[in-house]
């Protein structure tokens, strides 16, 4: 029994070794996976956000685009990743309607809200209602009278069936009693640039994704569907405002694999604490004029349930959407 005394001593002093190890987080790269292409919120956001966290982590946070499906190809392939701190999602308001949205169509879900732990909340920002400038639109008023007289001839694009960008428009539809032809792309930046290029009349758009545009006199807008004027266009009403009952936020946040180990989430949280401070990543914030809205995982997941709530709700009112095609040039990135 002696003479094993240390060979068991040795061990334990090996698994503890390895147990420290396994528990020094993060030891290399982190995957952000971003569900849209480039140009929308989720990438204006993730990117900056990746940057900030490099720093206080000290690896690469590696930004992959995986678009589709509205969101949903990304958003499952972190709720399907190994739960250990190495991939992480920046994800849109949306990720709580696709399974709503599947409910409602009795198909198999892509997944479940619950595979999810959220980590922080980035953004939070009102959508826009946006036209190019040549339009003969000026006013919000000037457009549902016209589109009242053009029933289901004007076209909108967005992000996808049920996507960040549809959600709100389908809102704003129902109140206004019109329709539109919903022309759906892969994500914020190719449903920008169909309304950009001429293939779409209007688009519903974050202020950091239509900001520049806005600024270099390309489009204009005409309502957001906050409850309140946004501080970077003062000049903007709500809805609300002007008689619509409808509020609809575009949030960034990000979120791990829902069994991702508390000390793992601890640090990723610390983490994001420190990187929303950072004066370079404030300073990229305000250039696209998306106040950070920093809330730590606790406070987050209250809020993302009760939008999830109030989304489920909204799918159920919208109902089942048909939808066309985008035609190939509104895939352009």
């Amino acid at each position: 029994m002696r003479a094993r005394t240390p060979f068991i001593a040795a061990s334990l002093a090996l698994a503890s070794g390895l147990a420290i190890a396994q528990d020094k987080f993060p030891s290399h790269a982190i995957t952000m996976i971003v569900p849209f292409p480039p140009g929308g919120v989720a990438d204006i956001t993730g990117r900056p956000t990746a940057a900030a966290l490099e720093k206080v982590l000290k690896v690469p946070i590696a930004v992959t685009n995986r678009p589709g499906a509205g969101g949903a190809v990304g958003n499952a392939a972190v709720a399907n990743a190994k739960p250990d701190g190495y991939t992480i999602l920046m994800a849109l308001s949306s990720i709580s309607v696709i399974p709503a949205a599947d409910e409602l169509f009795d198909r198999k879900p892509a997944y479940s809200l619950s595979q999810f732990a959220p980590i922080a909340l980035i953004s939070a920002d009102p959508t826009f209602l946006t036209v190019r400038t040549e339009s003969p639109w000026k006013s919000a008023k000037d457009f549902v009278a016209d589109a009242k007289k053009k029933q289901g001839q004007l076209s909108f694009s967005s992000s996808g069936v049920y996507g960040a960008l549809h959600m709100p428009m389908e809102m704003f539809m129902h109140a206004a009693g019109i329709k539109m032809r919903h022309v759906p792309t892969t994500g914020g930046g190719p449903a920008l640039n169909a309304l950009l290029g001429g293939h779409v009349d209007v688009t519903a758009g974050g202020p950091a994704a239509i900001s520049g545009h806005v600024q270099g006199g390309k489009l204009r807008a005409l309502a957001n569907w906050g409850t309140k004027r946004h501080p970077s266009f003062p000049d903007v009403p709500t809805f609300k405002e002007l008689g619509y009952d409808v509020e609809y936020y575009i949030w960034a946040g990000l979120f791990a694999p829902a069994a991702t180990p508390e000390p793992v989430m601890k640090v990723l949280r610390e983490a994001v604490r420190q990187a929303v401070q950072d004066p370079d990543f404030k300073a990229q914030m305000d250039k696209v004029n998306s106040p950070i809205s920093y809330m730590d995982a606790p406070e987050f997941r209250k809020y993302w349930e009760a939008d999830a709530k109030r989304l489920a709700a909204a799918v159920k009112v919208v109902g089942r959407v048909e939808t066309k095609p985008a035609p190939k040039p509104e895939e352009k990135k």
